[in-house]
């Protein structure tokens, strides 16, 4: 399975978006156009990442930017397993 269909995977089930998972992409938006996706969901998604990739995110790693596409968090979770 590819990062990305892992991370939208991580996304469908912990923000509970059932169907409405099915039509994200890279490109899609998330902080702020997924109202699921508050500041809980975020420390979720990040424990999640952190478990399926075996990687250890440090909070100063993070920003609005890495969330702010699932794009940027594939991006994000790719680095992390890179370095």
């Amino acid at each position: 399975m590819a990062i990305i269909d892992d991370v939208i995977e991580i996304l469908k089930t912990t923000l509970q978006l059932g169907d409405n998972a099915d039509s994200l992409n890279a490109a899609s938006a998330l902080l702020g156009a997924v109202p699921e996706f508050d500041s809980m969901a975020v420390v979720t998604v990040l424990t999640a990442l952190e478990e399926r990739f075996d990687i250890t995110v440090d909070d100063d790693e993070i920003d609005a930017e890495t969330f702010e596409t699932v794009g940027n968090l594939v991006d994000f979770v790719s680095e992390k397993i890179d370095s």
